[in-house]
């Protein structure tokens, strides 16, 4: 893993090139969320402060999917249908990126920690308590 004190720029985008961006890492722990949405995507959380996120190109072939209380931005591109960011619930002052959707697969970088999002009301508060970004 990948020392939290070492920040580094990742790229990253959809499965057609469409939609790009540029993201600085500082804090090497994603999150695996269990809760209906994030399950059938395989989406890895990895929240980012929005001046360490970049849209490079694509803003106009990204739509929104919104559900339950509307709060999340579920950005993905028109084309591919890759949903490689959005904006969440937890922290919709953040950014939060698909880390399966960064270029060369850095996974093996980062700390993957499990969340119960199944039963998100029950567990968030562990989830914003543990987040220093």
């Amino acid at each position: 893993m990948v020392s939290s004190k070492q920040p580094k720029i990742y790229t990253g985008g959809c499965h057609c090139g469409a939609v790009r961006f540029k993201v600085v890492v500082e804090k090497y722990q994603v999150d695996e969320c269990n809760c209906s949405i994030c399950q059938k995507k395989g989406f890895l959380h990895l929240i980012v402060p929005h001046n360490k996120f970049t849209l490079l190109k694509g803003e106009e072939v990204l739509t929104t999917y919104t559900f339950n209380t509307g709060v999340a931005k579920h950005k993905f591109c028109k084309i591919c249908g890759v949903h490689s960011f959005y904006i969440p619930r937890s922290h919709p002052d953040c950014i939060d990126v698909n880390l399966r959707c960064l270029d060369g697969n850095p996974i093996s970088d980062f700390e993957i920690t499990p969340f119960d999002g199944a039963n998100w009301e029950q567990n968030i508060r562990n989830l914003r308590s543990r987040k220093t970004l």
